[in-house]
């Protein structure tokens, strides 16, 4: 089925991970967790940026020395990736003197072989927040529109990349989706970004920045932050011992991003992989930001959401739903506790939650807890919806459109629960002592409120409660799988309470006896 390999971008320690960076995570969760549902071999990456005149300011700031300060901050954007219950194989830090320096020099060695570097000298405005030099147009009333500061004026000798060199082939890449660039509109910025690229300066001199990766044969230089950021998709892999792993996973299948970095991973990168000789990535995502009650978030206004806060406050299924399905994929999106407890009582409580617990009751007061599959009791009707629903969720996350997968997802919900109250299953039952179509003796020895024998037709099919049972189920098992990419515990649940699991699989329904057990309540009404 081949492989999938997914990175984010790597988080800059300069400050602790907010809500925003967690969203980058998850997305990318999602995208691996369905790659790895469809049978491929899923490699995820993620790790932190650590190095650049930033973070030494921060450290500085904090009054603490620089690799203390970044080994402090990377700590709490690993423990956010294992609190959500992220399912990244490698954490890469940039800081990392074994695996991440020889990529980084080597490729810079690459580069030079290319006649790709030069030594030049140049004046311009750099923003530390970009780690970036910027052109007066980029700026407003003289600030980065971004960071809200004026960049300083610096006048140095550095080593430049020739990126200008690449810019028609990266645009033939672009155009004919070598190297696709999602939302659609991300790929036309691009585009015309690139009919201005200019050479970028590669390095920074080590007497005014020390905090980085050497240049190869000149102590006197510092590498671009951003050639050795970006570099950390490959060093992870085994790039500079060209191991069986990186043969086996480059080129990556996705780069998901801020729309913030964009042009840093679909000019420079681009360019520094062909001048390397290395494939381009098949596809850049991109996200937007999150805004907070209609504002963007900011530590001067005070509104920057805390994940950790956020998940002890609401679990974790509830948090990962609720930026999942609210905030678009590709585009800005608004926070707010409101909305977050509306998609909770709505979505999770009165939807989700409510319909397993009422399928299990009904089997378990009705059935005595078990039920025998029969794929000739599946309605066509229910199984032609799960087909169209399936076919527009892998849509939309080929497409980059989670939120509206995830949207697929609780319209079968909201189907199941309707198609409940449609055929109201607990009036087709009545006491009556076994049930002549179930063959365990388990149940052919019990009494109860047993499902209604009569109503058969004359091939023997079951009365109508069993055809209702049987298409919950169906529902619920094919929810459980959807579902499973954006809420693994929650599709993990689901499954074991019907005595079913995700290695299974969907395929081999039939005949199987399902013992149900009622766990406690998925989503407890706020």
């Amino acid at each position: 089925m081949g492989k999938f390999y997914v990175t984010t971008s790597i988080a800059y320690v300069n400050a602790p991970p907010h809500v925003g960076y967690a969203l980058e995570l998850l997305q990318a969760d999602a995208l691996a967790r369905y790659n790895f549902l469809l049978g491929k071999e899923t490699y995820f990456l993620t790790g932190t940026d650590e190095h650049g005149a930033k973070i030494a300011k921060a450290a500085e700031t904090e009054g603490k020395d620089k690799q203390k300060f970044v080994d402090e901050v990377a700590a709490k954007f690993q423990l956010l990736a294992d609190m959500f219950n992220i399912s990244n194989n490698d954490f890469i830090r940039t800081t990392d003197r074994q695996r991440h320096w020889p990529a980084v020099q080597k490729i810079w060695r690459k580069l030079e072989e290319s006649g790709d570097l030069y030594r030049a000298k140049y004046k311009g405005l750099y923003c530390v927040g970009h780690e970036a030099f910027m052109k007066p147009s980029e700026l407003k009333d003289g600030e980065c529109v971004l960071h809200k500061q004026k960049p300083e004026v610096i006048e140095e000798e550095n080593w430049f990349f020739k990126l200008g060199k690449y810019k028609k082939r990266i645009k033939e890449a672009i155009e004919n989706q070598e190297m696709k660039i999602l939302p659609e509109h991300r790929q036309k910025e691009v585009l015309n970004l690139l009919d201005d690229a200019e050479d970028v300066s590669f390095s920074r001199p080590s007497k005014d920045l020390k905090w980085g990766v050497p240049v190869p044969g000149d102590e006197t230089s510092t590498v671009y932050v951003w050639c050795d950021a970006l570099t950390n998709y490959i060093s992870a892999i085994g790039y500079f011992d060209e191991t069986e792993q990186f043969k086996k996973l480059w080129p990556a299948d996705a780069h998901l991003i801020g729309k913030d970095i964009l042009r840093f991973h679909a000019m420079i990168w681009p360019a520094m992989l062909l001048s390397a000789g290395l494939p381009l990535p098949k596809a850049i995502y991109v996200h937007g930001f999150i805004n907070v009650d209609g504002q963007k978030m900011s530590k001067t206004i005070g509104n920057v959401i805390d994940p950790f806060a956020l998940v002890e406050k609401y679990g974790i299924e509830p948090v990962r739903y609720f930026l999942l399905r609210e905030i678009p994929s590709g585009e800005d999106g608004d926070f707010s506790y409101k909305k977050l407890e509306e998609r909770y009582q709505s979505d999770l409580a009165n939807g989700l939650g409510n319909l397993v617990q009422r399928v299990l009751t009904l089997i378990e007061n009705s059935l005595l807890g078990e039920i025998n599959y029969r794929e000739n009791l599946e309605d066509k009707k229910v199984v032609e919806l799960i087909k169209k629903t399936k076919e527009s969720y892998e849509k939309n996350i080929d497409n980059f459109r989670l939120h509206e997968a995830l949207g697929d997802v609780f319209s079968l919900v909201n189907f199941a629960n309707g198609y409940v109250n449609q055929h109201k299953p607990w009036e087709l039952v009545v006491p009556v002592p076994k049930l002549p179509f179930v063959e365990t003796k388990s149940q052919k020895d019990k009494m109860g409120m047993l499902a209604k024998p009569a109503s058969t037709s004359a091939a023997g099919r079951p009365d109508h409660f069993l055809e209702v049972i049987t298409n919950l189920v169906f529902l619920l098992l094919n929810i459980s799988f959807l579902i499973y990419p954006f809420m693994p515990e929650t599709a993990e649940k689901i499954l074991k309470s019907f005595g079913w699991s995700l290695e299974k699989g969907l395929d081999k329904l039939d005949r199987q006896k399902l013992v149900t057990k009622k766990e406690e309540v998925l989503f407890p009404r706020l």
